[in-house]
């Protein structure tokens, strides 16, 4: 008997979730080049949310997380340079110690050369993963991949795990600049929450509706979850479906022959890779 497809996942996730600002995750399932978005829900702990992903289950995720350091980085404070070891090592920090420590690694750096950055951050035009300003990657990194690591979860490329529920670093920015552009369809400040930026996340959702995009996937959605994305003006809920049509994508590659999901086979094993990139 065939198994079932697995459930799709994409994550905006935040490094200290609240009621006001919970991680939002999106599911879904995908058939063919079609990709059903089926639910949307929240977590306003990070307890709970690890609760979840520890669960049994067969799913592939996309998560708004890094998932590894820069190379430069990590060679120059001395710390273990292999995944796993670093890692550990890395979530027995504290926030004080991570900004700390990295404030003084840029201070120490020439002007405009301040961070260290992944293989994967120019193509992905993402931030540094080890910003612990403007967004606190950093601490999202430091928040959630012990969480990932204490569930078992297997993170192709960088860590043996549950076959069964596969965690890949997304970056919804990637696929939002592709239609988008230089435009800006979301802001956490109420102030900035304007029409222009409302008429953006219309937009976005119109596209990845007609499948325009290079993932070449078509949203599905019902008209109660297109407003719900929509009327979002945080764009949490939108981050989620875009992790979750990377997610869809890999998922596609995997069901192709693709054992990395289509993370590059030449991928650094410490710095991971953000999948579509």
């Amino acid at each position: 008997m065939q198994d079932p497809p697995p459930l799709l996942l994409g994550v905006d996730f935040s490094s200290s979730p609240s009621r006001r600002k919970p991680i939002v995750m999106a599911r879904g399932e995908r058939a063919g080049a079609r990709v059903h978005l089926r639910s949307l829900e929240t977590f306003e702990t990070l307890d709970a949310w690890g609760r979840w992903l520890a669960a049994p289950g067969h799913w592939v995720g996309g998560f708004d997380l890094p998932l590894g350091l820069p190379r430069a980085l990590v060679q120059q404070l001395g710390w273990p340079q292999e995944w796993g070891a670093c890692m550990r090592h890395y979530g027995q920090l504290s926030r004080a110690e991570i900004r700390d420590t990295f404030a003084a690694f840029c201070a120490a750096r020439p002007a405009g050369a301040k961070w260290a950055h992944r293989a994967t951050d120019r193509p992905a035009g993402s931030s540094p993963s080890m910003k612990w300003i403007n967004p606190p990657v950093a601490y999202m990194l430091h928040a959630g991949v012990p969480l990932l690591l204490a569930a078992g979860v297997y993170l192709p490329g960088l860590h043996t795990g549950d076959a069964r529920r596969v965690a890949l670093e997304a970056y919804p920015g990637l696929l939002a600049r592709e239609v988008l552009q230089r435009r800006s369809y979301k802001s956490d400040d109420c102030a900035k929450q304007t029409p222009e930026r409302l008429i953006a996340r219309k937009d976005l959702v119109t596209a990845l509706e007609n499948g325009q995009t290079r993932l070449q996937l078509q949203l599905k959605l019902s008209h109660a979850q297109r407003d719900a994305l929509v009327d979002d003006a945080r764009g949490d809920r939108l981050d989620a479906v875009l992790c979750l049509l990377q997610a869809a994508w890999a998922d596609a590659r995997h069901a192709q022959g693709d054992a990395m999901y289509g993370l590059p086979r030449d991928m650094d094993p410490l710095e991971g890779w953000i999948v579509t990139a």
